[in-house]
C-alpha cells in the first residue's frame, strides 16, 4: 500500500554543505551516517518552528524533504545565511515527487535490514528511499524524478491509499505532521518533536543553530506548558482554538474519522471535555492510548 505525498525539497551542494545545514537545523546531521536521514526543524530566534524537514545526507549532497509549499521560504532563509560558505541551494520541488510505502518489507530494491537511507533502481531510474514512520509502522518514503512517476508507481504495484487514510493512521498512532496539523510557529517540544517524543527532531548536543539558546533553556527547565495530545470529536478546522472553562488552552490539528491531534496545556484535567471551534471534544493523552 502506498500514498502520494504533496511535498517539496531543496538540494544543497558544495564543500561546506553538511556544516552549513548543521548550523541551521535542530537535528544532528553531522553525526548521521552517510547515507543517512535526520528529522529536524528550522527555528526562528524565539525557538518556534518555521519549517519541518527530513534531511538526507548523501555522498555528494544534502536533500531536504519538506511539506508542500515550504521550500521557497526555507530557500530564502538559507540564502540569507550564506556568507563565505561554499554551498549552493536549489529548489527541486518541481522536478521530484514523493510516495510513502506503508510497509517496506516487499519493496523491490529496499533492504529492510539496511541503513535508514538507501538508493536503488526502481522503474526507469534511481530512487532515494528513507525509513519513515507515518502510520504507526515504519514505512519508506521514496523520492524520484517526476518524469519517472508512472514507471515507479507501476513497479510498486499494490494498492494506492488516500492521504486522508494515511492521516487517519498517523493520528491514531499519535504521530504529528507539523505542516498538515498547523503546528508551525510553536516550540518543537510542545508538539511531540522532543527527544523521546513520537517524532524526535532535536539534538541537545550538536552545537549552535538558530533558536538553540531557547532549546537549551527548555532542556534545563525540563518542561513546557503545552504538550501533544489527542482529541476525540469531529467537525473542527486545523488551527481552531481549544477552550476549556471559557479559556483558550491550545490549538487543534487535523481531524480525521473523529480523532485529531492538538497542542494543549499540560494542566488540563485528564479526559477533560473541551470546545473546539464550536464543537465538543474530549481530551485523550497519548500515553493513555499506548
Amino acid at each position: 500500500m502506498w500514498t502520494l505525498l504533496p511535498s517539496g525539497g531543496l538540494r544543497v551542494t558544495g564543500a561546506d554543505r553538511v556544516d552549513f545545514v548543521q548550523g541551521q537545523m535542530t537535528g544532528d546531521l553531522r553525526g548521521a551516517p552517510t547515507p543517512g536521514v535526520v528529522a529536524c526543524a528550522f527555528l526562528n530566534v524565539r525557538g518556534q518552528i518555521e519549517q519541518f524537514a527530513r534531511a538526507y545526507k548523501r555522498a555528494d549532497d544534502v536533500y531536504l524533504h519538506l511539506d508542500a509549499g515550504q521550500a521557497a521560504a526555507l530557500l530564502a532563509r538559507l540564502k540569507r545565511y550564506i556568507i563565505f560558505d561554499q554551498v549552493e541551494v536549489e529548489d527541486v520541488s518541481e522536478t521530484l515527487r514523493t510516495v510513502h510505502v506503508w510497509e517496506g518489507a516487499g519493496l523491490p530494491g529496499w533492504n529492510a535490514e539496511g541503513p535508514d537511507a538507501q538508493s536503488f533502481e526502481l522503474g526507469s531510474g534511481t530512487v532515494l528511499a528513507g525509513r519513515v514512520n507515518r502510520s504507526g509502522t515504519p514505512g519508506v518514503d521514496l523520492h524520484y524524478l517526476a518524469r519517472h512517476e508512472a514507471e515507479v508507481l507501476a513497479a510498486l504495484g499494490g494498492e494506492e491509499a488516500s492521504l486522508e487514510a494515511l492521516d487517519a493512521a498517523r493520528i491514531r498512532a499519535g504521530i504529528p505532521d507539523v505542516a498538515r496539523d498547523g503546528f508551525l510557529g510553536v516550540l518543537p517540544q510542545e508538539v511531540g518533536l522532543d527527544v523521546g517524543g513520537p517524532l524526535p527532531a532535536i539534538s541537545y548536543r550538536k552545537g549552535c543553530y538558530v533558536g538553540q539558546e531557547i532549546m537549551a533553556r527548555l532542556e534545563a527547565r525540563g518542561q513546557t506548558r503545552y504538550h501533544l495530545a489527542q482529541l476525540a470529536g469531529d467537525g473542527w478546522t486545523v488551527g481552531a482554538d481549544v477552550t476549556h472553562a471559557g479559556k483558550v488552552v491550545g490549538q487543534a490539528g487535523l481531524n480525521v474519522d473523529g480523532l485529531g491531534l492538538a497542542r494543549l496545556r499540560k494542566d488540563l484535567p485528564e479526559d477533560a471535555e473541551v470546545q473546539v471551534g464550536g464543537t465538543s471534544a474530549r481530551v485523550q493523552t497519548l500515553a493513555a492510548r499506548r
